[in-house]
């Protein structure tokens, strides 16, 4: 089967050295009709008519859920005449997963998200212009309250250039949160975090206190801020904020479903 060959740069999850797990074809004909799960001994496997799926390292393609599977199985059913791989990020997410092309055990993952707070978006702040140090008081600051307040943790924010100074403390319990994931679920919560480029905004998320929407606005709060003082780039920053969008739904997505552990009832895609 036609698989996307791993690269270092292009779509897709990104490693904790900033590299891309894979760079999917731009586009492909549709070569099969039919798209239906089934489960196997490893899990669930997705069927492009009578063969079955498989990652761009020759493995075969089977995932921990059903509700997984049927949702890579939905994207697969709903490419038309082209299969467009860009936009089929759950099953990037599950080849990542699947492959580990970066060889990175579960420590290494957890370390990799939570070296995202040094740099965390909500935490870096402005002094000027006025407005824009008010909005991002206004909009980030109880996002950052939640979180202390969810993880009994210090995070605070800063003007400096070498952002808050967060304790040690913050960061293992985070790590501990964190450890209490699979590994399928880390990778999507990588994922969301690279989108976001927040741990913060990324665990309010995945933790139901926001929605994919806001998250991405605040991730984007100072891009917003200069569209409506300068205006909008025609099209560019529309389609930038629908595929951001897309890509941390998905990811959000992704964690959930690898935290499925129950079935659902209907197995074959059905129109």
């Amino acid at each position: 089967l036609p698989r996307p060959p791993p690269a270092d740069a292009g779509s897709g999850p990104v490693g904790s050295c900033g590299r891309r797990a894979y760079a999917p074809p731009t586009e492909r004909k549709r070569f099969y009709q039919n798209v239906s799960i089934s489960q196997g001994e490893g899990g669930f496997e997705i069927n492009l008519d009578h063969r079955k799926l498989k990652t761009p390292q020759a493995k075969l393609f089977t995932v921990p859920s059903e509700a997984l599977a049927i949702a890579v199985a939905t994207e697969w059913d709903s490419q038309k005449d082209t299969i467009k791989f860009y936009t089929m990020h759950l099953t990037t997410l599950c080849n990542t997963a699947l492959d580990n092309p970066t060889q990175r055990n579960k420590t290494q993952l957890i370390r990799a998200a939570v070296k995202f707070l040094e740099t965390d978006t909500v935490c870096y702040r402005v002094e000027e212009p006025p407005a824009l140090a008010e909005l991002q008081k206004n909009e980030w600051d109880p996002v950052v309250a939640w979180a202390e307040k969810r993880y009994n943790v210090t995070i605070g924010s800063s003007t400096s250039i070498l952002g808050p100074n967060i304790p040690a403390s913050t960061k293992e319990t985070f790590v501990s949160h964190l450890a209490s994931y699979n590994m399928w679920a880390l990778q999507g919560i990588e994922f969301v975090i690279t989108q976001l480029k927040s741990l913060i905004l990324s665990m309010s998320l995945i933790d139901r206190h926001i929605t994919v929407e806001k998250a991405v606005l605040l991730s984007r709060l100072e891009e917003e801020y200069q569209i409506r003082r300068w205006g909008n780039v025609e099209w560019a920053h529309d389609y930038d904020l629908c595929e951001l969008r897309a890509r941390t739904a998905a990811g959000t997505l992704f964690v959930h479903l690898c935290s499925e552990s129950s079935t659902v009832k209907h197995k074959l895609l059905q129109d």
